[in-house]
């Protein structure tokens, strides 16, 4: 089926918002200033890509990437992530980019 002069220009639309996300976030990896940090977050999550911070949550190797551990005596903690070294993103719920973790583990 050949696609139509409005198909072509919505699968335009799309790569060149792909595109401009990832510009945002080479942007975002770099800015040194928090308003500015601020500022791309919030027009990032107008158009529905959102941080993701998960401090405190259990980690899940299916969307966290250990960048580290840091040990505990609190067993409770064993496996939460302590802090986020690289904030993740989605794009409306799908995965763009998994935040870089350090992961408490119980000390032995």
């Amino acid at each position: 089926m050949m696609e139509t002069i409005g198909d072509e220009l919505l699968d335009q639309a799309l790569a060149e918002r792909r595109a401009l996300v990832q510009l945002c976030l080479y942007a975002l990896d770099r800015a040194r200033s928090a308003g500015v940090v601020e500022r791309i977050e919030e027009g990032l999550a107008d158009i529905g890509v959102r941080a993701v911070r998960p401090d405190g949550a259990r980690f899940d190797p299916s969307r966290h990437e250990a960048g580290g551990t840091v040990p505990t005596d609190d067993p409770t903690l064993d496996g939460v992530v302590a802090e986020t070294e690289v904030v993740g993103f989605t794009d409306r719920e799908r995965p763009l980019r998994p935040p870089v973790v350090t992961v408490y583990t119980a000390r032995a």
